[in-house]
């Protein structure tokens, strides 16, 4: 009788500690109904309704930062307030691409990177080289071109200023672009020569020509262009230049999926004939 009802409690102990076990237990262990996506999934898609992929297309707007100054990829007319330039055709077809129309949005070659950080545009086109400190703030997409900085000057001095001791002499007047990559690379190399910085990219061609200056040292691209409209520019070894740079797009740092679908565009319009076609209408 004893044995029996010893037993009998201890069943009873047993079921009691299974069913508050149960209890406890119970929302955290059912599976998720068809209806209701896991916290894994629901975070994936609100991290995909966050990509300029989606809101480019729903807002049918590209915003582009351009600093309108650096033909032959990109130009603002001031008399029109319209863009021209290889990167201004690419902007478009990139928009067209995403359903969208493009947006130009003026900035500085200071101030390009931290107005796309800062969210002002979605993409900052228009000769844009690749640089580290750049990186750091920015994706970059699959480069376009490869460039690299090389002298132009009038055609009479070509032979005159073939090397970087060449150029970094007493005497010799070399002038810049501020707050880009031209400006870093001349107040690296030049240390005897004077450097003067010119505020105006669009004019500064004109203070060689007229002998107010007597070398810039640009993106070989740049010089071919400015001695193909200016025959008293001659372009020195484009085809060696002292340094080695990628142009390329950049997105804003974070956007994966963004940076992705922008990294296929540019392959694709490298390999298609796209861009050669942008560059052709430029060049010749």
């Amino acid at each position: 009788m004893r044995r029996s009802v010893t037993l009998s409690a201890l069943a009873a102990v047993l079921a009691a500690t299974a069913a508050g076990s149960a209890l406890a237990a119970g929302p955290a262990s059912a599976p998720a109904s068809a209806s209701t996506p896991s916290s894994a999934s629901a975070a994936a898609d609100r991290h995909q309704r966050g990509t300029l992929l989606d809101r480019v297309p729903e807002r049918g707007v590209l915003r582009v930062c351009t600093t309108g100054d650096y033909r032959p990829f990109t130009h603002l007319d001031p008399k029109t307030g319209d863009y021209t330039g290889i990167d201004i055709d690419m902007a478009r077809d990139l928009a067209k691409s995403l359903d969208a129309k493009p947006a130009f949005v003026t900035t500085t070659w200071a101030k390009l990177v931290d107005d796309l950080a800062a969210g002002r545009c979605d993409v900052a086109m228009g000769g844009v080289s690749v640089t580290l400190p750049r990186a750091r703030k920015a994706y970059f997409s699959e480069p376009y071109l490869t460039d690299g900085k090389t002298p132009v000057v009038r055609c009479e001095d070509e032979q005159k200023y073939q090397t970087l001791e060449d150029i970094d002499q007493p005497g010799v007047r070399v002038i810049v672009n501020p707050g880009g990559t031209n400006e870093q690379f001349a107040r690296a190399h030049i240390k005897r020569a004077t450097l003067t910085v010119h505020p105006d990219n669009t004019t500064i061609f004109d203070e060689i020509i007229a002998g107010r200056a007597d070398v810039m040292m640009t993106d070989a691209s740049e010089t071919r262009y400015q001695a193909k409209i200016h025959p008293e520019l001659c372009a020195v070894h484009p085809d060696k230049p002292f340094s080695f740079s990628e142009k390329a797009y950049a997105v804003p740092r974070g956007d994966a999926e963004f940076k992705e679908y922008v990294d296929q565009w540019v392959h694709l319009a490298t390999h298609d004939g796209t861009y050669a076609k942008y560059e052709q209408d430029w060049m010749k």
